[in-house]
């Protein structure tokens, strides 16, 4: 056992069962991975006690000669240090947290009398931010019914109780046409203006009918004191916010104060969006992509987004709706994944948003960089496969029969995620009698590769088969003949469920139906049926004109080509006259045609 070994060893016998966070450190002091533990002991140990699936997890703990720890109470303190520590240090191997820095915030400034304005800056100043909002328009539509509903300053004075006192400022022309009650002279007090504060943040939160129901105590007691005037300012404001909650809820309103993860992950990054539900009405929304560094499951890259999330957000909702569990519990916090209703539907959108983001920034990094988007590509088709490459020429078979006879096959081919149609080749049934499609896949299989060995070409990554377990399994008898099984991969595609079949396992894979891999092997499907029926049509046209016309003695392929060519169908050629035969195959022939069609051989049983 070397000295690394004993050193770690020693670590994990005296590394307590405790809830905490782990840091992995390399022999020059580089921090590798944080990790957050229910158990430090089990988990940490586990690292080292196993065979690991990722081979980046194999390298990481290769390099790991220290070990560090720090022991919390519970296991969502954990997620939060963990979440924090990531952040800060941005360890090798940890999930890659990857935010979008332009979206703008509602600042709700810490000083006295409190502006309140749009802001791309997220400053740790003691101000609260609202945000970020994905739709700038919503957040217009925010600071209007604020300034609406509230008469605020948008100075930027320092209006300290000192300065107000020595009359340092004056009132300007907001005070003079009403959009501000002047606190600058003094002419607004605090506590009135902190109250306005107040009611907005509850309408930033979401919390519209606390704000309705304080306004209506409000515009009653001017009421009461028989001071209309001012209890219908406060009536227009109670109007003002029914009419813009009546547009923001979208689902049912005694949903309340519930979060939405709507979780979605392509190749080695995932996207998580976060959705603030407040009286049925959507608040706050905006998605996160995580990269992925040691094949994270769902449910723990879903556990560090609501970390940093509800952090973020300072949540204090109790109800979670997931796409997913994640690895983590919160105190006085439930986990659902809704099956029907309206948390369904919330769910869904939030999936809708998160997939929106990803394509988005798919698309975005595929025109700066060609490249990237096929190796990406490449990357997501051989997870989903399970391939032990990257499947840039793959070579999709289907073949088909007319009632038993014209027995043909087609062969489309993709190479870098594209059809290659100068590659597409068809094929003639040669060794098959009747209609026995595994027979002709096996046949054809082996003519294929036989012939790239032997020309020396290089051979595909991924071999579809059109069909079945029946299909692949025939394609696999001439992968052994020809000592391939092994060397190239090869699967099945049924086509009632779109279930992919691999070599020695009856059950089936179903994949992502709006997942990039099954869309590309769809399209070698429908590549390969549309070039096999083109090949199909024509050699059973050819077969028209064996039977019609070049069983007329005297007549050949050429002069049927030619006759077929000017009368278009075998029909107009039996009804054609004499003269119009003569002027396209001379007198001659056109005389054999003619008397053929006008005389036709008798047949006999």
């Amino acid at each position: 056992m070397g000295i690394k070994s004993l050193h770690i060893e020693s670590l994990l016998q005296v590394m307590p069962e405790s809830p905490g966070v782990y840091q992995y450190f390399s022999s020059d002091g580089l921090l590798l991975y944080i990790g957050k533990a229910k158990s430090l002991r089990k988990r940490v140990s586990s690292y080292f006690s196993k065979v690991h699936d990722n081979a980046r997890t194999t390298i990481m703990v290769r390099q790991i000669v220290d070990i560090k720890y720090i022991v919390v109470e519970t296991e969502y303190d954990a997620l939060l240090l963990e979440n924090n520590l990531i952040k800060k240090h941005q360890p090798k191997y940890n999930v890659l947290l990857k935010d979008d820095k332009t979206y703008p915030w509602i600042v709700v400034k810490n000083e006295p009398y409190p502006r309140i304005f749009s802001t791309r800056r997220h400053i740790k100043d003691g101000s609260y931010y609202f945000g970020p909002y994905a739709s700038v328009s919503m957040m217009h539509t925010l600071l209007d019914l604020i300034r609406q509903l509230f008469k605020l300053r948008s100075c930027s004075l320092n209006l300290t109780e000192e300065n107000i006192s020595k009359r340092k400022f004056r009132v300007c022309l907001e005070y003079h046409i009403g959009n501000c009650k002047g606190p600058c002279e003094g002419l607004q007090q605090q506590d009135d203006y902190n109250q306005s504060i107040i009611s907005i943040k509850e309408i930033l939160k979401g919390n519209i009918n606390s704000v309705i129901i304080h306004l209506e105590t409000q515009m009653k007691e001017f009421a009461t004191k028989f001071e209309f005037e001012e209890a219908q300012v406060y009536k227009d404001k109670i109007e003002v916010l029914e009419r813009y909650k009546g547009k923001s809820i979208i689902v049912n309103p005694n949903i309340h104060n519930v979060d939405v993860y709507g979780f979605v992950e392509e190749g080695n990054s995932a996207y998580v969006n976060f959705m603030k539900v407040m009286s049925g009405a959507i608040i706050q929304s905006h998605t996160l992509e995580l990269k992925k560094k040691l094949d994270e499951s769902p449910a723990e890259l879903l556990g560090l987004a609501v970390a940093e999330f509800r952090e973020r957000y300072h949540s204090d909702s109790r109800e979670f709706l997931v796409s997913v569990e994640p690895d983590i519990a919160i105190p006085c916090v439930t986990f659902s994944v809704p099956k029907i209703g309206d948390k369904k539907h919330l769910l869904d959108l939030s999936e809708k948003n998160a997939r929106f983001f990803m394509k988005a920034k798919l698309e975005q990094a595929d025109k700066l960089n060609p490249e990237h988007r096929i190796d990406r590509l490449m990357d997501v088709m051989q997870k989903d496969l399970r391939l032990p490459v990257r499947p840039y020429h793959i070579e999709c078979f289907d073949n088909s029969n007319f009632q038993g006879d014209y027995a043909v096959a087609a062969m489309s081919v993709f190479k870098n995620g594209r059809a290659s149609k100068n590659d597409y080749r068809h094929f003639n049934i040669k060794t098959v009698v009747g209609p026995d499609d595994f027979a002709s896949m096996e046949e054809v299989i082996y003519r294929r590769y036989h012939r790239m060995i032997e020309e020396g070409l290089t051979l595909p990554q991924l071999i579809v088969v059109d069909g079945g377990k029946g299909q692949l399994s025939a394609a696999l008898t001439s992968l052994e003949k020809l000592n391939l099984r092994g060397k190239i991969s090869i699967i099945g595609i049924a086509k009632k469920l779109e279930e992919i079949y691999f070599p020695g396992d009856s059950i089936p894979l179903y994949l992502d139906k709006k997942g990039e891999t099954l869309k590309i092997i769809q399209q070698l499907r429908d590549e390969v049926h549309r070039f096999g029926i083109t090949h199909h049509r024509n050699k059973r046209s050819k077969g028209v004109i064996k039977t019609e016309l070049s069983e007329i003695k005297g007549i050949g392929e050429a002069t049927g080509d030619s006759l077929l060519r000017h009368f278009r169908s075998v029909k107009r050629i039996r009804e054609a006259k004499l003269e119009e035969l003569s002027a396209v195959v001379g007198i001659a022939k056109a005389k054999i045609v003619f008397d053929y069609f006008q005389n036709p051989p008798s047949t006999s049983e």
